[in-house]
């Protein structure tokens, strides 16, 4: 790869994180005001919104020639929607049931799972290094945010669901983008609509049964309709921004580097919202966390930190997404 080639790619690479993170801090900044200050409790109805907001924009550039036609399997879709509905609604009721503490934990153990994920379905080897600096960033969110820990039965199991499920999801968006040669965008065209449609149709009635309030039913005004609309736009960015750099990268790297942003909201938090939560051990935790990730960056990108050997499932060839061209080398950098 020449220079400029490479100058490109790392630039189109920040870009890519630069995006997510913005969009995604922004979007739980948004919704806790929503939540804690309006008093809309509606996460899975909120969620769908979000999704008919994004079908919208799709449609709309489809319609205008920027998405071209591109074809994903029905059977393929469904496992994504699944596997992507699951994990919403396994969140929304882990959150329900169990303590923030064993909350975190759970996702945490995303990392993991994701790893576990690459290495059985994908071939994935990952150096002394790149194990280690993954470990220093679990730790260090685990100092930042985990508090009280308590478990019980019914709570275990929907965490498990949410983990999984999340992991899979994640998998699948990069495994989609490689096999049927879809941009993100392209993508998000056949998963949103689904998403939508389903989430609206589950979201009010689960959300009853998690809040015991009716959306419907909700005071709505002016000032919390507006807080609904900017939370759907934001989301456009987010979910788009999530299929870029996971389809860039992949979904370890898009868990562990994603820690940033559960590092800028407890930030954020605290200069918006008070001093609350921010003590000395947060601080060291978040310093711990930097450290990961920037040690993960540099390890897994060096040769040998992180190698596909293989391609994952029969028939998958190397293609071309979001304008990046991807190594027909057999040990395949990731």
């Amino acid at each position: 790869m020449s220079s400029t080639k490479a100058d490109r790619k790392a630039a189109d690479d920040a870009a890519s994180w630069l995006f997510n993170v913005v969009t995604s801090v922004g979007i739980i900044l948004v919704n806790k005001a929503l939540m804690a200050t309006y008093g809309f409790s509606f996460a899975t109805t909120l969620t769908g919104l979000h999704f008919a907001t994004t079908t919208l924009l799709t449609v709309v550039l489809r319609w205008l020639g920027y998405i071209q036609p591109s074809h994903l399997p029905l059977p393929d879709l469904l496992k994504f929607v699944l596997f992507a509905n699951c994990s919403i609604v396994g969140m929304n009721v882990s959150l329900m049931w169990n303590s923030v503490g064993f909350y975190q934990i759970a996702k945490l153990s995303m990392i993991p799972v994701s790893c576990f994920l690459e290495v059985v379905l994908d071939n994935v080897r990952y150096s002394r290094d790149t194990k280690l600096s993954i470990l220093v960033v679990l730790l260090g969110v685990a100092v930042c945010t985990v508090t009280d820990v308590s478990v019980n039965a019914k709570g275990f199991i929907a965490a498990v669901i949410a983990v999984w499920s999340t992991s899979l999801q994640q998998y699948y968006v990069h495994f989609l983008q490689r096999r049927y040669s879809l941009g993100s965008f392209n993508l998000l065209g056949h998963t949103a609509p689904a998403q939508a449609a389903s989430l609206l149709l589950v979201g009010p009635f689960l959300d009853y049964w998690l809040t015991n309030n009716r959306v419907d039913s909700y005071a709505y005004s002016i000032t919390s309709i507006l807080f609904i609309l900017l939370s759907c736009s934001i989301a456009v960015g987010t979910n788009l921004s999530q299929f870029i750099c996971i389809g860039r990268f992949s979904a370890v790297s898009f868990q562990v580097l994603g820690h940033m942003k559960t590092i800028l909201v407890l930030i954020l938090g605290f200069i918006l919202f008070g001093k609350e939560g921010l003590n000395l051990h947060v601080v060291i935790g978040m310093i711990i966390a930097v450290i990961g990730m920037i040690w993960y960056g540099n390890a897994s990108s060096k040769p040998g930190g992180k190698e596909r050997r293989s391609l994952s499932m029969n028939g998958i060839k190397p293609q071309k997404h979001d304008g990046l061209p991807e190594s027909t080398e057999v040990d395949e950098k990731v």
